[in-house]
């Protein structure tokens, strides 16, 4: 046990301070601070003294020199265990310091404003935090280190428990996030200077360095012999999957997570109520409609075989009617953005559903990151959609509202599908799904095929296609099918003649001149 007798406390974030200084001073610890943090306790009636009263040389060149002193990092730094050390402090008048609470500058906040000045960012690099912190952590036999408001509670309770005194196994664990602490810190710091090229932005950096934190373990990986966790990014984006609260359910596993992934950046990007069911990453079934128990009974109804032990994910609440009919098939996640009370009550019937809650909200990440042998592949998100404006009518037919509408919704929903992928779609609803062929035309027949499967009506259908068709035999196979509209990016060196046979055949097609591959 390491009793708390003096304590040094500098916080660019102050939230908590006050009444943590305050039970500090229930057990008699001795508070050092410098500047705002200082003048905030002055004015609080906590007692104080200013590190510059304490070292007997003042805060100097702006403030960037504050704590750089023997008197404070020998204090910090001296082990209590070795008699040399201590002798030392002694004569030169160095008394030990056993507690540093110190959060930094705010480094991420500045360079996240707009058009945020270089000189600026580079002010808000703490110098003297950080060699407090690590200072601290080294020496975690003898010093506790602070540097997370949410600690607070957790010191408060040790101190009660031990008298004033905090353990070894405490401060182990302080110091262990003091140094991921200031890693994050430097990460931000060589990430910023390393994605500027003389003072300009750059959208690669020549260095990429990457924090995440472990959210969880997982069930298992992609096999049950592999091992898994789930690692979230420091600064999560707003409405991603990583954000989730899992209601109820048993652990999730390694597929679990990607398939929902897949699911929900898909229902994100519909307006309607809508429902996505995927399975082994690919949508086996999508709806939209003005009513969600709608929208699933058509993403169920697209592969009701496919759907068994899927993943589905909804954009609006989940309401009593839909949970009614979600339980009466057999699904591993579900997603959504709420849940209705009376829903909860029924999946509680089944509570090996894992239920996930996310915000909704249509924000990408920067970047999409897939690791390969030795590297990691790093691209800007597909975060593209199209309307009538970005789209070309190539063919002698013009389409109407209807089919310009159901063309988008099919269009969305490639998106989301394995390459090679083709979509037929009818009504705001998928009617078959082909993905992930080495051959276009051979993921035309298989949707064809499924929605056949599916006792499913390709008459007057629309058909997405995520990249151009090489051939016309694609065509050929979707408009035997009975579909009468074609929407895709076009590119093609036989592009006239797939144009060609959109016309003897009697289709709509429009080119939309993007491309979405997905693998």
């Amino acid at each position: 046990m390491i009793k708390i007798k003096r304590a040094l406390i500098s916080v660019s974030d102050k939230k908590g301070i006050i009444d943590f200084a305050k039970i500090l001073i229930k057990y008699n610890v001795e508070i050092l601070s410098t500047g705002g943090t200082a003048k905030l306790f002055a004015e609080n009636n906590i007692p104080v003294i200013e590190v510059s009263d304490y070292t007997g040389f003042p805060e100097m060149l702006d403030g960037r020199v504050k704590t750089l002193h023997p008197k404070i990092h020998g204090g910090i730094l001296g082990k209590r265990d070795d008699e040399k050390h201590l002798q030392t402090m002694i004569k030169s008048n160095i008394p030990l310091i056993d507690l540093v609470v110190v959060n930094l500058y705010p480094f991420e906040a500045t360079i996240s404003k707009e058009n945020c000045p270089l000189s600026e960012a580079i002010e808000n690099i703490d110098i003297g935090g950080p060699a407090m912190i690590r200072s601290s952590a080294k020496n975690y036999n003898g010093v506790a280190v602070v540097t997370d408001s949410s600690d607070y509670k957790m010191i408060e309770d040790a101190l009660k428990k031990n008298d004033g005194a905090l353990n070894l196994e405490c401060r182990f664990i302080l110091a262990k996030k003091a140094f991921e602490h200031t890693a994050k810190y430097d990460l931000a710091i060589s990430n910023y200077l390393n994605g500027l090229d003389t003072n300009k932005n750059v959208t690669y950096p020549k260095k990429l360095n990457l924090a995440f934190n472990k959210k969880m373990d997982l069930r298992y990986g992609e096999n049950p012999h592999q091992s898994a966790s789930f690692y979230v990014d420091e600064i999560a984006t707003k409405g991603s999957l990583a954000s989730f609260k899992q209601l109820q359910g048993k652990e999730l596993s390694y597929n679990n997570l990607n398939d929902a992934d897949t699911a929900w950046e898909c229902v994100k990007s519909f307006k309607l109520p809508s429902c996505v069911i995927v399975k082994h990453a690919n949508p086996c079934g999508v709806g939209s409609s003005k009513d969600l128990l709608d929208a699933y009974r058509k993403a169920f109804s697209t592969d009701p075989t496919s759907a068994f032990g899927g993943i589905i994910a909804c954009n609006t609440a989940l309401d009593k009617n839909t949970a009614s009919q979600i339980i009466s098939q057999f699904v591993e996640v579900v997603i959504a953005p709420s849940y209705e009370a009376e829903s909860l009550k029924i999946f509680e019937s089944k509570p090996n559903i894992r239920l996930l809650e996310v915000t909704l909200d249509n924000n990408f990440n920067a970047f999409e990151l897939k690791k390969i042998g030795g590297g990691l592949l790093v691209q800007s998100p597909d975060n593209f959609n199209i309307d009538m404006d970005h789209c070309k009518i190539v063919s002698k037919l013009k389409p109407n509202q209807e089919q310009m509408a159901d063309m988008l919704f099919a269009w969305r929903v490639a998106k989301y599908v394995k390459s090679n992928a083709i979509v037929f779609c009818k009504n705001n609803q998928t009617l078959g799904i082909g993905a992930g062929q080495m051959s276009r035309v051979d993921s035309t027949k298989i949707a064809s095929i499924k929605a056949q499967n599916a006792n499913l009506d390709l008459i007057n259908s629309v058909v997405a296609s995520d990249a151009f068709f090489p051939f016309r035999d694609g065509i050929d196979v979707l408009a035997t099918a009975g579909a009468k509209c074609v929407i895709q990016p076009g590119g093609s060196l036989r592009d006239e003649e797939v144009i060609s046979a959109a016309d003897e055949l009697g289709l709509v097609m429009l080119f939309t001149g993007y491309r979405h591959f997905r693998h």
